[in-house]
């Protein structure tokens, strides 16, 4: 049966060993609540040991975008599974939940063992990061409908919060600090633009760049900060009235979503240290600073919301961390995003 299905384009045995390749990257990824093991038709993940009063299930869900392309042309596939994970729990923690476990979808037109360890590695590492546990996945070997070489991603994952402590933004008022935690780079988001520029300007991925340090290729596929284990300890120190993680929108969109209708904020030009590869993205174009608010982070990941009397602590707090953070603005009572000089 199996000699048919291989004739079909799609090979089984391929499958088992890419499974067999995977198990020590899973396992490096267990927690105490995981029931069972690899191979069974779904996660396990035990909740009797949580004792919060009022349980809330946090879920998200994200892909990668089409910075896989740049990874199939550097044949580097490490690090989009960092990615992958970072996606989804810098949502769930956004909320104020911690991330449980995490589940991925591999589709690919060939089965290459190798490259889907690879993959499944960088998802790994995302979960030791964030505390998840990687309890389930699907890798789907699809001839026609994906080229030779060429995968998607796609991720899940679930956290838990207690109700009373989740962060909803709803206490964020004019007058509010927020302070961004700086980002690893272009992260996972505005790559059609960056694949654009790329191809008007004909740059190269293996070239090195002075001002990058590096290949423009390594400096792009710098993984997704994940920011879980920051925020976790953050929050029970500070009272955290909103955090938005900045992806696709920017600025200009994520921002927003953190509070409450009627309010917006005022972000300060120039707060916070220009990452190089965002100045050699803008000097390849005719686009501002202004402009690529609305596309990328430039060089912001996540936004920290609290009473102006708590400020000084989150830096501090942070700094402890090891994470660089800035005052990077403020809640005001006019709707909207608006920049001011600094």
């Amino acid at each position: 049966m199996s000699d048919i299905y291989k004739e079909a384009g799609v090979d089984v045995h391929a499958g088992y060993e890419a499974v067999e390749r995977m198990k020590k990257h899973i396992n490096r990824t267990n927690r105490a609540e995981v029931l069972g093991g690899v191979g069974a038709f779904a996660g396990l993940f035990d909740l009797s040991a949580f004792r919060y009063d009022e349980p809330v299930l946090v879920s998200g869900t994200d892909g990668v975008g089409t910075k896989l392309k740049l990874a199939f042309e550097l044949d580097r596939h490490d690090t989009v599974g960092i990615d992958l994970v970072a996606m989804c729990v810098n949502d769930v923690i956004s909320q104020g939940a911690d991330p449980l476990f995490f589940l991925d979808y591999i589709a690919c037109g060939k089965n290459e063992p190798e490259k889907i360890e690879q993959i499944v590695k960088g998802i790994a590492d995302g979960c030791v990061q964030s505390g998840a546990a990687l309890i389930g996945g699907e890798t789907a070997e699809m001839p026609g409908m994906y080229q030779t070489g060429e995968y998607d991603l796609a991720g899940f994952t679930v956290g838990i919060g207690n109700k009373p402590d989740l962060i909803t933004g709803n206490t964020i008022e004019a007058g509010d600090v927020i302070i961004g935690m700086t980002s690893s780079g272009v992260h996972s988001n505005g790559f059609s633009l960056v694949r654009k520029i790329i191809a008007d300007q004909h740059l190269s991925l293996t070239t090195h760049v002075d001002e990058l340090g590096q290949t423009l290729g390594e400096a792009l596929l710098e993984p997704t900060k994940i920011y879980v284990k920051a925020i976790q300890t953050l929050k029970t120190q500070v009272d955290i009235k909103g955090l938005s993680h900045i992806t696709g929108g920017g600025f200009y969109e994520n921002l927003p979503r953190a509070i409450p209708n009627g309010l917006g904020v005022a972000i300060t030009k120039n707060s916070w240290p220009r990452l190089p590869i965002f100045e050699y993205l803008e000097k390849q174009t005719n686009q501002t600073f202004e402009d690529f608010l609305g596309v990328f982070n430039m060089g912001i990941g996540m936004a920290v919301m609290v009473a102006p009397h708590e400020t000084t602590l989150v830096l501090d707090v942070l700094k402890d961390l090891g994470e660089e953070a800035y005052v990077i603005g403020e809640v005001t009572s006019s709707e909207g995003v608006t920049l001011v000089e600094g």
